[in-house]
Parts: C-alpha cells; sequence; structure tokens
C-alpha cells in the first residue's frame, strides 16, 4: 500500500507541472487550448515510444484502453478550455468532483468495499479544496467545461484501476497518450501556433510531466484498491499551489492553509485505515 501511495503522490505533483507549463503557453504566448491538449499526448507518446515493447503494443486489443483514450482526450481539452475562460480556484473546485466520482463507480462496477471512515476522509478532502477555491455561484461555460473534465477524470481513474490489473503499464500509457493524440489531431491542425525555442521547451516540459504522471497513477492504481487512492488525488492542488507560488507568484491566504491541512488529513487519514 505505502508504494502505491508513493507512487500516487509523485503521479500528482507530476501532472500539475505539465498544467503549469500549459497556463504559461496559453497566457503568455496565445497559444489554443486544443493545440496545447495536442501536444501534451503527441509528446508523452513519442517519449514512451522506447520503452515499450511488442507485449505492451496487445493493450490495443482491449476496448478499455479505447475508452480511457477517449476519456483522456475529452478531459484534458476541456480542462484547457476551463482554465482559458475561468480563474483556477473555481475551475479546481469543480473539477475535483473526480475523485467522489472514482470512489462511487468503484464501488459500485468494482464491488470495492464502503468504508464509512475512509468515505469521510474524501469528503473532507472536498471540502479543503472548496475552502481554498472559495467559488461562487454562478454557473459559466467555462465552469462547465470543468464540470466535464472532472466527470471524465473520474470514470477515467475507475478505469484505470480496473485496466491497470489487467494490462502492461507501459501498454496503457501508450495506448491512452496515442489514442489522444490521433483524436485531438484535428483541433490541433486547426490551431497550429508559430513556435520558437521557449515554447517547444514549454510543449516537452507539459507533456513529459504529464506523461510520467500518468504513468505513476496507472502504477499506483495496479497496486491499490481505487477508494483507497481517490482521496489523494487532492494532492494535485498542493502542487498547483507551490508552482504558483514559485512562477506566478501567488500564495494562499489563511483559509488556503486550513484547506490544505484537510487535504492533508484526508489523504493520510485514508492510507492509515486497514481496510
Amino acid at each position: 500500500m505505502w508504494k502505491a501511495i508513493f507512487f500516487m503522490l509523485i503521479g500528482m505533483a507530476l501532472i500539475p507541472v505539465g498544467d503549469a507549463a500549459s497556463k504559461l503557453l496559453s497566457n503568455n504566448h496565445g497559444f489554443h487550448p486544443y493545440f496545447i491538449a495536442w501536444a501534451r499526448f503527441a509528446i508523452g507518446s513519442v517519449l514512451v515510444i522506447p520503452f515499450i515493447s511488442q507485449n505492451s503494443l496487445k493493450v490495443f486489443r482491449n476496448p478499455l484502453a479505447w475508452i480511457r483514450g477517449v476519456l483522456l482526450a475529452v478531459g484534458i481539452s476541456a480542462i484547457t478550455v476551463a482554465v482559458s475562460l475561468e480563474n483556477l480556484a473555481s475551475v479546481f473546485a469543480v473539477f475535483f468532483v473526480g475523485p467522489i466520482i472514482s470512489y462511487i463507480l468503484a464501488v459500485v462496477f468494482l464491488k470495492e468495499t464502503v468504508n464509512l471512515q475512509r468515505s469521510i476522509l474524501l469528503f473532507l478532502g472536498f471540502c479543503g479544496i472548496l475552502i481554498i477555491a472559495r467559488p461562487g455561484f454562478g454557473f459559466t461555460l467555462g465552469l462547465g467545461f470543468a464540470l466535464l473534465a472532472g466527470t471524465t477524470y473520474g470514470v477515467f481513474l475507475m478505469l484505470s484501476r480496473l485496466a491497470a490489473s489487467q494490462q502492461d503499464p507501459k501498454g496503457l500509457l501508450i495506448s491512452q497518450m496515442a489514442i489522444a493524440a490521433v483524436i485531438t489531431t484535428p483541433m490541433a491542425l486547426l490551431y497550429w501556433p508559430i513556435q520558437n525555442i521557449e515554447t517547444l521547451g514549454l510543449i516537452t516540459v507539459s507533456g513529459a510531466s504529464s506523461m510520467l504522471g500518468n504513468l505513476f497513477l496507472i502504477l499506483a492504481y495496479a497496486r491499490a484498491p481505487a477508494t483507497r487512492l481517490a482521496p489523494f488525488v487532492y494532492f494535485q492542488l498542493i502542487g498547483a499551489l507551490f508552482l504558483g507560488w514559485i512562477i506566478f507568484d501567488t500564495w494562499p491566504d489563511g483559509w488556503g492553509m486550513l484547506g490544505l491541512g484537510l487535504l492533508i488529513i484526508s489523504g493520510f487519514g485514508s492510507a492509515f485505515l486497514r481496510r
């Protein structure tokens, strides 16, 4: 279990790095969110090719691989659009319905054990997100995209648990990246930007971080139930807050620190539960 937690925390730290690079591309260089999403998938696919074997390619015969690829394409595209339209706090608050959806689906479809204590801890983590984000009640198009991204992410996490028990992790990674890249190619061609050395570097960082983050997520779900790992998804926000401080010179206030405390209690409290 502790190895799964370790892999999960690494993955949750790497994914926000990709998001930060994407934000720089969008805000500072005017790149369209759909191109950024495609670039993350394409770079990730290229980087993982040297590590795959012929056995890894058998994953493309599994319908779960195609479903996960479609979900990833929709989710990443939606979250990049949401961030371009709304402030990060409101987007994160809506997006993090994903772990709750994953938890419920794992109980219903994977028959994982319902644990009242873990359910409370997951809800506590979600409350931490709300305290940090403190979103308004006005529902906009941007928040609609964030809700779509969170919903697809929740289903994706549940299917990652199911697929990780059936397929090679490297095969799952290349399949989800390649399928998502193919799906998003038409939109990328439509919004293809002029690039330079700086933007190519940011694209590479975004794609590599996303690929490695998802690899560690797959490794984690191969070692522990989705219901036990769901609270740790919230740790993405800790990485995002740290990067916001380093790169964008933002830092949470007192309420934000309270929310972070709830996230830590939620994640590590879940880890210490025996069942």
